[in-house]
């Protein structure tokens, strides 16, 4: 079982390797220039290595990518074995990063409830308190209590 710091250091290799391989020595059209790693994780013994990516496009590119990189797998592991230096090569493992989905989804949520508090702001323009501006009681308003009281009591 190795270290995490190993792991984390083959991972870091790993993704940047992979990233200079797609963009320089890889000649596949599916694999453009729209096609970014974000993330590499490498399990503790080092034999499997899952590669994070995202890709600008819509659904059809994506699924471009995904099958360019599938392609590409024997090669980019090549490539990986020779800049790392270990004893196996670990296998890799490419994983469509939901974080662009995630980062849209929130981002639309926030914009719903932007125009959600617009409306209440515009609906409540004009309005009035239904009671009070302030209904908590003050000290000169329970000296001005105690005297009708006292008043009322001297009457009786």
């Amino acid at each position: 079982m190795a270290d995490n710091a190993r792991a984390k250091r083959l991972a870091d290799l790993i993704r940047e390797v992979v990233a200079q391989k797609l963009q320089r020595g890889i000649k596949d059209p599916r694999l453009g220039t729209h096609v970014t790693i974000t993330d590499t994780r490498v399990t503790g013994d080092l034999r499997e290595a899952t590669v994070f990516y995202t890709v600008y496009g819509d659904d059809e590119e994506r699924a471009e990518v995904a099958a360019g990189l599938e392609s590409a797998k024997g090669i980019l592991r090549s490539a990986v074995g020779a800049a790392a230096g270990v004893k196996f090569t670990p296998t890799l493992t490419f994983v469509a990063d939901a974080l662009p989905d995630n980062a849209k989804t929130i981002e639309d949520l926030l914009d719903k409830a932007r125009s959600s508090d617009a409306q209440v702001r515009e609906a409540s323009a004009g309005a009035q308190f239904a009671g009070d501006a302030d209904p908590y009681r003050k000290p000169e308003d329970e000296a001005d209590d105690a005297a009708d009281t006292a008043h009322k009591d001297g009457d009786a």
